[in-house]
């Protein structure tokens, strides 16, 4: 019997170990919150113009081209060769970072980075492909938490090099090479999965938790970077609704996929709550993905690198420690969300609105960094309540589909922000008023839920009135 069960601990035990070293690696990256220093500083002497509006867009149009292919591609090779090709892409991004000169070789750089946002979703998907599904709470939680970890570490190490020792930017880059490096070893070690979730199903797949019973982890947003902001995992999960027993060849299959991913899109979308909480996701996570691809930027216009000392690895050390106690504290605050929801996605986007216009029209970097850190921990309080509002209310793999398709939509809606606002091709706007059009953008979310959560207020209160008198009448 004990022989069994340290069998049982051991089937899931070693591919989590790999997977949170991995994952750990992967995100310990100290050069990451300095990139727009770097690249307009004297090693690649790029201008600001540069990389705003030519080298940074084409990691939203890489992201958005190559998501739909990787989610599939993920699926049919059973998730490790994906892993692989991500360690492979982030070699290559740091390779090119600090060796390659030059507008086209940074977009280079761009593109490579799109392929490892891309392929994020392996990283999650992984883990559901080789333990049973008690354990995915656990697992999940585990590796987030890893990554949560990496991240912060990263930002600190970073600041604590370029402030105490003087360490360069091109260190500091060859520091995240190496740690990549790691990471990619790490995966060479993962066992590879017998089954997925789409292509290579077992005839008998192991029960997932329905409705009523406790939520696995996967089902809460992470609080971190930009990068780790898209929920890749849930996407993956979107991808592999029950196929159909009888099903005949592989395009019969598909078909029949397809068909089911309609039905579920329409059921979820029907709800005019969980469509009200899944607008609000796609909107205002295009906004937030916006502001963090470009908030450096703005960083550096405001201090520029050369002359001012430069916090970024600080002030993203703290936004992630904020996001993650603001998600934390959302689980002990007793509030009728049926109610006070709605107002609540107003109040709180109305301070994104806010914080985004104080860096807009303020010349203080300490003003902008306290804007950012307000903005992200306003953003993670309600991304949290959105999660936990659409999953309570939907089946496993309906609230994973919901979810994906929610984090395309908002991708979708951040490449039109991209075209319009930031490239040289549209209107290719300085940072400062590019800004002015996030905060402008999140007051208009601001004003449509705020509508929205009055016009609730006032049918809740005009229903409970019309009961009233009719349980008093005679």
């Amino acid at each position: 019997m004990g022989c069994w069960k340290q069998e049982k601990i051991s089937t899931w035990a070693f591919p989590t170990l790999i997977l949170c070293l991995y994952g750990f690696f992967y995100m310990m990256k100290p050069s990451e919150p300095f990139l727009t220093p770097y690249l307009t500083g004297p090693d690649k002497n790029l201008t600001t113009d540069e990389v705003t509006n030519q080298i940074f867009p084409v990691w939203t149009y890489s992201y958005l081209a190559l998501l739909f292919p990787v989610f599939l591609l993920t699926d049919y090779v059973r998730y490790k060769p994906v892993v692989l090709l991500q360690g492979i892409s982030l070699i290559v991004t740091w390779l090119l970072l600090l060796f390659a000169h030059g507008v086209v070789a940074m977009q280079l750089v761009e593109f490579f980075y799109g392929m490892v946002t891309a392929t994020e979703v392996a990283y999650y998907a992984y883990i559901y492909s080789v333990v049973s599904s008690q354990h995915y709470q656990r697992v999940t939680s585990y590796c987030r938490s890893v990554t949560l970890v990496a991240a912060t570490c990263g930002a600190v190490l970073g600041q604590l090099l370029v402030s105490l020792a003087g360490v360069s930017y091109f260190h500091l880059n060859a520091i995240s090479l190496a740690s990549v490096s790691l990471a990619f070893v790490c995966a060479l070690f993962l066992p590879m999965p017998q089954r997925s979730m789409f292509f290579h199903r077992k005839d008998a797949p192991e029960p997932v938790p329905g409705p009523g019973k406790e939520l696995p982890a996967a089902t809460a947003p992470r609080p971190q970077s930009c990068q780790e902001e898209r929920s890749p995992d849930a996407a993956a999960r979107a991808l592999s609704p029950q196929p159909r027993a009888g099903s005949a060849g592989p395009h019969r299959h598909l078909l029949s996929v397809l068909l089911q991913l309609g039905r579920d899109l329409r059921h979820c979308y029907g709800s005019r709550k969980l469509l009200c909480w899944s607008l609000w996701w796609a909107l205002a996570t295009a906004g937030f993905n916006q502001v963090v691809n470009y908030v450096q930027v703005l960083w550096d216009f405001r201090a520029p690198s050369h002359s001012s000392a430069v916090y970024n690895g600080a002030v993203e050390a703290i936004a992630t420690f904020l996001g993650s106690a603001t998600s934390m504290a959302v689980g002990y605050v007793k509030i009728n969300w049926d109610v006070s929801g709605e107002l609540a996605l107003g109040i709180f986007s109305a301070l994104d609105s806010g914080s985004l216009l104080l860096m807009h029209f303020t010349d203080n970097i300490w003003a902008c960094y306290a804007g950012y850190l307000a903005f992200k921990a306003c953003y993670m309080l309600l991304i949290t309540i959105a999660t936990f509002q659409i999953a309570v209310n939907l089946s496993m793999e309906r609230y994973a589909l919901m979810f994906g398709f929610n984090n395309f939509v908002a991708l979708v809606i951040q490449t039109i922000l991209t075209v319009v606002v930031v490239d040289s091709s549209g209107l290719g706007l300085d940072i400062s008023t590019q800004f002015l059009i996030y905060g402008s953008y999140f007051t208009v979310i601001t004003a449509i839920f705020l509508i929205r959560s009055m016009y609730t207020i006032i049918s809740i209160k005009c229903r409970n009135t019309s009961v009233a008198a009719e349980s008093t009448a005679p």
